[in-house]
């Protein structure tokens, strides 16, 4: 795959005005360009519509190869779709070999919902996403919830469902008691998606590890939960910072 074709367009579209708000919002000392989310969309949605699967995957592993922020979106946008054909497999691979090196919300969320739809696809790869929960990188860890927020969206869970939720429940609490803000933040982000859709369920986890929970993470994982009472505390610790 010739990288460079594409890497031009997106040089194209380089905002060098953006750039240090950039490196400044996401903390991390890599390349910038100061594209936009809509304009990498757009170059995305073309290169998906041009490429063969084969060629789309190459592309990806060239773009996140360069370390470049905007093409490391665009590495996890070129692989964001529900049906992948022939086969995913190459693809679920690569995503795979990205998650050691998140470093920065954005990125790794974005990797992340290209990881959803593939496991969506093939549920036995909550197996491989487990592994992700021993690792020593708290991102890898974090990793582990963000792709599985599909878990949290079902109104009428079938058994095996219900099981994978449970499953995910139990990572979530074998990473506490550590109070780190990312892994907090990850936590109730889960929790509050999943009290949407099973509020009996969330309040009984938070409840279960409110000990464990700093108070943002309660008061976040509680929003959609009206009647669940919150305990007034000052430690508000990395309510707002990412990481």
């Amino acid at each position: 795959m010739n990288l460079a074709p594409y890497m031009a367009q997106l040089n194209a579209l380089a905002n060098p005005t953006a750039v240090d708000k950039l490196h400044s919002a996401h903390k991390v000392d890599r390349p910038y360009l100061g594209v936009t989310n809509p304009q990498i969309n757009d170059l995305t949605k073309t290169w998906r519509a041009e490429l063969s699967l084969a060629d789309r995957i190459s592309l990806a592993d060239a773009l996140w190869q360069t370390d470049i922020f905007e093409a490391r979106l665009a590495a996890a946008k070129l692989l964001t779709q529900a049906r992948l054909r022939p086969d995913d497999e190459a693809a679920w691979q690569l995503i795979q070999s990205w998650v050691p090196d998140f470093d920065s919300w954005a990125i790794a969320d974005h990797a992340c919902m290209a990881a959803q739809k593939r496991l969506l696809a093939d549920p036995q790869r909550l197996d491989v996403v487990e592994s992700w929960t021993q690792s020593g990188e708290l991102w890898s860890k974090r990793a582990a919830l963000v792709a599985t927020l599909p878990w949290t969206k079902q109104n009428n869970p079938k058994p095996e469902e219900l099981d994978a939720r449970e499953r995910i429940l139990g990572w979530a609490a074998g990473y506490l008691p550590v109070k780190n803000g990312i892994l907090q933040k990850a936590i109730a982000w889960w929790v509050r998606d999943l009290s949407r859709h099973d509020p009996a369920r969330a309040a009984e986890f938070i409840e279960a590890n409110r000990t464990h929970l700093k108070p943002y993470a309660i008061k976040e994982a509680a929003r959609y939960l009206p009647d669940f009472p919150l305990e007034a505390a000052a430690d508000d610790t990395d309510a707002t910072s990412e990481d």
